[in-house]
């Protein structure tokens, strides 16, 4: 397991953009999957987006795509997700996750590691 820490959540107007950081603890970080799911009230927490390891392949919900990027930096073990053209469904609160294969599965149930959560509120 790696411990992670997000931050960057925050309120915005609907069509604003924000950037999330997740900063990783542990030697192995490049070799692990980082994906970014998040979690609204009343719902099941779901993927958003995921960056595999090695190869950097990366996968996205279809309701994120062409205004969230996920994109890593293994020299700072660093995950980010940045987030453009925001609606209000995209509020919720967004974690963070790695996994301990090169893949970035969309189920939570493949994931070890998880951090805190951070709140992310757009306004209409």
């Amino acid at each position: 397991q790696v411990q992670l820490v997000e931050s960057g959540g925050g309120l915005v107007q609907a069509g604003g953009s924000l950037r999330l950081s997740c900063a990783a603890s542990g030697r192995t970080f490049s070799n692990r999957a980082m994906a970014w799911f998040r979690q609204s009230a009343g719902n099941e927490r779901e993927f958003v987006a995921g960056i595999r390891g090695s190869d950097n392949i990366i996968q996205y919900q279809d309701s994120v795509k062409g205004r969230f990027t996920i994109s890593r930096d293994n020299a700072k073990n660093t995950v980010y997700l940045k987030m453009t053209s925001l609606k209000p469904e995209d509020t919720a609160v967004y974690y963070c996750a790695s996994n301990p294969t090169i893949y970035a599965y969309t189920d939570v149930e493949m994931y070890d590691s998880w951090g805190q959560g951070t709140q992310v509120t757009v306004s209409s």
